[in-house]
């Protein structure tokens, strides 16, 4: 598949030849749906935490006598039942990562980039560099080529320019092509590939 290149300020750089095993896969939904869930569920902190009886901080001393009062028989205040007691069942800190097979993420990887370029949604560039780390000079560059909302994948290292311009540009992101992930292209919608990212993901995936 052949896919026409620009340069930053939307001008011809020629053609390139996209993989088809890459870029033109059949779009896999489920697959995608279950990385993403991968994904989001690594970045889970899990830190959530609630006071079991044994850590509440109170006294132990039995507050009732054990039989005459017409009552329950309670043995302290630090019993779930009370407030201020601990909880019964509560969060714990834990990890929710769960294993995705290596092939699994790979297909999910494969349909996003599909599923991008079936839309018209992909765009290659032959490069991602500044000559100054100016937000206004990139800011017209990306008017030039209609992006707005927009993730920039790069080769193996994003220009340092480039990414100091960028950080300052709401709703449009840039990753080095070994960040690439099903998360972050389905969430923007643009996808920008440069000439080196093409070719590091087609050798990655292919």
């Amino acid at each position: 598949m052949k896919a026409q290149m620009v340069t930053l300020d939307n001008k011809p750089a020629g053609d390139v030849t996209l993989n088809d095993d890459v870029f033109k896969v059949d779009v896999r939904p489920d697959i995608m749906a279950r990385t993403v869930t991968w994904q989001l569920a690594k970045r889970r902190a899990g830190t959530h935490k609630t006071k079991r009886r044994n850590e509440v901080v109170g006294s132990t001393r039995k507050f009732v006598r054990q039989k005459g009062s017409g009552g329950a028989r309670h043995g302290n205040r630090k019993a779930t039942q009370f407030r201020g007691g601990g909880i019964p069942f509560g969060p714990a800190p834990r990890s929710y990562a769960f294993a995705l097979p290596k092939k699994v993420r790979a297909l999910a990887l494969r349909s996003a980039l599909s599923m991008k370029a079936s839309e018209g949604k992909l765009l290659i560039i032959d490069d991602a560099k500044l000559a100054s780390a100016k937000t206004k000079d990139l800011l017209k560059q990306f008017e030039k080529l209609a992006l707005k909302n927009a993730l920039i994948v790069a080769g193996t290292q994003l220009d340092d320019n480039f990414s100091k311009a960028l950080n300052n540009i709401p709703h449009i992101d840039g990753l080095p092509y070994q960040g690439a992930n099903v998360y972050d292209i389905l969430r923007f919608e643009m996808l920008v590939l440069t000439k080196d990212a093409v070719s590091l993901l087609e050798e990655r995936l292919g």
